[in-house]
């Protein structure tokens, strides 16, 4: 197991594996995909960054190497988990688009979220080092290909084109602070 690995695991096991909603979150800290768990944040968290059983992985919509945090909002009940993910989901989409699998019906909404946990998976040291711009632009931009590429090759859907867009909303980010 490498550094990066054993220290991924163990920042995953302060993770809380209580039901609710989480954020994948990018370098910067800005949420990139918004999920829910009805059987455990942490066990979903996880499928998600070792691509086991993860549609938004397996069809490219995310770059593992682009999740630096995760944001959890665990909850007590089930009946709260699918309001607060729509909730927590529309507010960062109308920030930045978001990568999700789908495209969720959302609303604005006065929902008060539980207090968030907060978890960085990668060393700060090796965060600091993916934000340089020449490292990260090729990166977004084979991340973007790999996308295109599934969308032409396996599967043309509404909500890949979605993610494709985001991506390219956040490669302009990129490309410009590589200039």
């Amino acid at each position: 197991m490498t550094t990066a690995q054993s220290f991924r695991g163990r920042a995953l096991s302060a993770l809380t594996n209580q039901i609710g909603v989480y954020a994948l979150c990018d370098l910067d800290g800005q949420p990139i995909y918004v999920g829910q768990s009805v059987d455990g944040i942490r066990t979903r968290v996880r499928r998600h960054l070792t691509s086991a059983r993860s549609d938004v992985i397996a069809n490219r919509q995310i770059d593992v190497w682009e999740i630096a945090f995760v944001w959890a909002w665990p909850v007590a009940t089930t009946a709260e988990v699918e309001p607060l993910e729509r909730s927590i989901f529309a507010h960062f989409d109308a920030e930045l688009p978001l990568m999700n699998g789908k495209a969720m019906v959302t609303h604005q909404s006065d929902l008060t979220w539980p207090e968030k946990q907060v978890v960085q998976v990668i060393e700060e040291e090796e965060r600091q080092s993916r934000l340089t711009p020449s490292t990260r632009l090729p990166r977004q931009i084979k991340q973007y290909d790999l996308l295109v590429d599934y969308i032409l090759t396996v599967k043309e859907a509404p909500h890949l084109k979605r993610s494709l867009d985001a991506h390219f909303e956040r490669m302009v980010r990129y490309h410009q602070r590589f200039l």
